[in-house]
């Protein structure tokens, strides 16, 4: 079996979820690991991204939300937002985080299709 060198992780939850910490700290040592990691927003997810309001989200002992994403952007992360989730909040793309991608799904389906392995938060 061939190894796997990416990683879409798709989350569900908003900023006030430990979970959305978690998922973000995932998909950051994945990419100390080595692997590509792209995340897909939907749902009260896309909320995560919504400039500011991250900003006072802190799980201990995790980071910062905020520094979370942040870094994620920064090494280079594929942050997906979900464009029927973001429009059914109002939101346009200067609502969001620069570096935010407003996609449907296809883009993570692709990533899939060419062998990419998924987790769910």
């Amino acid at each position: 079996m061939a190894e796997t060198q990416e990683l879409v992780v798709v989350m569900t939850h908003g900023p006030e979820d430990e979970q959305t910490s978690v998922a973000f700290t995932v998909a950051n040592g994945a990419m100390t690991a080595d692997l590509s990691v792209s995340v897909f927003l939907t749902g009260s997810a896309v909320d995560i991204v919504r400039r500011g309001a991250a900003d006072h989200a802190h799980f201990q002992p995790l980071e910062p939300l905020n520094s979370l994403v942040n870094d994620f952007l920064a090494r280079g992360g594929t942050l997906w937002a979900c464009t029927p989730c973001v429009k059914a909040r109002g939101y346009g793309e200067s609502d969001l985080l620069a570096g935010v991608i407003v996609t449907g799904a296809s883009a993570m389906h692709e990533r899939i299709k060419a062998g990419a392995a998924t987790l769910s938060f």
